[in-house]
């Protein structure tokens, strides 16, 4: 393992296909808390209150939850994202794979994101699939008593027609986690000749085991506050140190 930031420039500098991995340390220096340090939101495991069950159960208490904490509508891209962004465009990034819904890389200006986790600006019904932006959400919780109920469609059980928000809760499925998704985001992470992880702690599943699919001769750059599983692999580079910090460095040796 070697943390020297002119070597991971260097290495990002000859890339011109790096893949990211963001997690939610991305974003706390845009104000939005992380999840499970011991600065995190939750005070029950996310597992409890971010699973189908408990929304199935205690649907007016987890729209609370969710909207208090998960929703941020007002948050800003901060470095690291326009960064991120920049790259993109300059041709070295050419996909993001975050575990956020937040919806911050894209307000930054990064067209290629895969929100594997799903997303917070959009709710649907689990019955017809009508979707619901999270403003006419908010609205709703306001000024309807049976707000998280689909009016659009009808089903002799009322449960199965709630209107979820479209992110991935413990015990539910998304988008890319199909057989066809899966595969998709790890042909990604195999072509890749930079994997550059940011943010993530690399310990919730199945996001976690991306790394293990990259090239052995590829480099990973792992920038993160705390240590990962993947640290003391061979060919990894890590810093522990601000990511918006740290980018905004290796952004001004590479022009």
């Amino acid at each position: 393992m070697n943390t020297s930031f002119d070597i991971c420039t260097s290495l990002i500098r000859k890339a011109k296909n790096i893949i990211v991995l963001t997690g939610a340390g991305i974003s706390t220096e845009s104000g939005i808390k992380d999840f499970r340090s011991k600065t995190g939101v939750y005070k029950m495991a996310p597992e409890y209150i971010l699973s189908l069950d408990y929304f199935y159960q205690h649907p007016v208490e987890f729209y609370q939850f969710a909207m208090e904490n998960l929703y941020h509508p007002d948050a800003k891209p901060n470095q690291g994202h326009k960064i991120l962004a920049k790259w993109e465009e300059q041709g070295r990034v050419q996909h993001i794979i975050t575990q956020n819904i937040d919806g911050l890389h894209q307000k930054a200006g990064s067209r290629h994101v895969i929100e594997f986790h799903g997303t917070m600006k959009t709710a649907s019904c689990l019955n017809c699939g009508k979707i619901y932006p999270a403003e006419e959400m908010e609205e709703r919780i306001q000024t309807m008593h049976d707000f998280y109920i689909c009016d659009h469609c009808e089903t002799k059980r009322e449960r199965n027609r709630y209107i979820k928000p479209d992110v991935v809760l413990f015990g539910d499925a998304g988008e890319w986690f199909t057989k066809k998704g899966f595969q998709s985001i790890l042909q990604l992470i195999k072509h890749a000749d930079c994997l550059l992880v940011l943010g993530t702690s690399l310990k919730v599943t199945p996001f976690s085991t991306f790394p293990q699919y990259r090239s052995q001769n590829d480099p990973m750059i792992i920038i993160n506050r705390d240590e990962t599983p993947y640290d003391s692999l061979a060919g990894t580079y890590v810093m522990h140190e601000s990511i918006g910090k740290i980018l905004t460095q290796i952004d001004r040796e590479l022009s």
